[in-house]
């Protein structure tokens, strides 16, 4: 039997986790930082996240749309 129907479900997962998992680490190492005393590298590691977020929902949405 031919299976005419393709499942696109580990593309949808691989796709999400490309929008987010950079974002995560971008927010974990700026928060880190921002405890640790380096105030000014720990905000702009939060403005980075906050706009590869943007950018890539963005784009990725658009792909996924």
């Amino acid at each position: 039997m031919i299976a005419l129907e393709v499942n696109l479900d580990g593309l949808f997962i691989l796709l999400f986790g490309v929008m987010i998992a950079p974002a995560l680490v971008f927010f974990i190492i700026g928060a880190i930082l921002s405890n640790k005393g380096k105030k000014k590298t720990g905000k702009i590691l939060f403005i980075l996240g906050v706009v590869y977020l943007v950018i890539s929902f963005g784009s990725c949405g658009l792909m996924m749309a």
